[in-house]
């Protein structure tokens, strides 16, 4: 799916390189710079970009046709018996705009909140609000997201774990006695601090995400 990166460079900016970048910040390429590479935070904007374009492109295609099904239905789609599990994986990503949404989280949040991993390769960029219900500006928003580990990725999601103004940890009770014990998840964690665009996320995530109750002794 071609795209012009000057018309994205409000998402691309943020992820130019200070030396040998391949554009300038207004979008431009630049002609005396030879085979310079491209980081990898860059490239992921890159490959993000490229996918949502396709992605919201083939959305308006079949809002044409009768039947048409809702958006987070499409990676439900048949897809051919030789695509590989990988290649699959990173098709939905890309429509979904990970890339960008996942450089975008790195640029506020650099561990687990809850485990404290900061390698990103073993932390998954989790939106707050969801993206099936979040808007395009929202589903690309790094305040709108948190890096997490996997097995506390799948439970902030499904709404059984969320995050209170006062940095703590709300669980919701069954989880709390079957779970944190057999995955090493300390209750009385301290999450640290979130910004006011991130509050705002979260506020959303604890009244219609969360299974539990806010404020409750949980």
């Amino acid at each position: 799916m071609p795209v012009r990166p000057k018309d994205h460079i409000e998402i691309l900016r943020p992820f130019l390189p200070n030396r040998y970048s391949p554009l300038q910040a207004n979008g431009d390429g630049k002609q005396g710079v030879y085979l310079t590479s491209v980081p990898e935070p860059l490239a992921d904007a890159l490959i993000g970009v490229i996918g949502q374009a396709a992605y919201f492109e083939k959305l308006a295609l079949l809002s044409s046709f009768p039947n048409a099904p809702d958006p987070e239905e499409l990676d439900d789609v048949i897809w051919s018996p030789d695509m590989g599990l990988t290649f699959k994986d990173q098709v939905i990503k890309a429509r979904r705009g990970q890339g960008i949404f996942r450089s975008n989280v790195l640029l506020t949040e650099e561990y687990c909140r809850v485990t404290h991993v900061s390698d990103p390769k073993h932390l998954r960029a989790s939106h707050i609000k969801p993206w099936k219900v979040s808007n395009d500006t929202e589903r690309l928003s790094g305040f709108n997201g948190l890096l997490l580990s996997p097995h506390v990725d799948h439970l902030f999601d499904k709404g059984y774990i969320s995050f209170s103004r006062t940095e703590e940890l709300l669980i919701v009770p069954d989880v709390r006695d079957k779970l944190l014990d057999a995955w090493g998840i300390d209750a009385g964690v301290l999450v640290g601090e979130f910004n006011w665009e991130q509050q705002a996320f979260l506020d959303y995530h604890r009244s219609n995400v969360f299974k539990g109750e806010e404020g409750t002794d949980i």
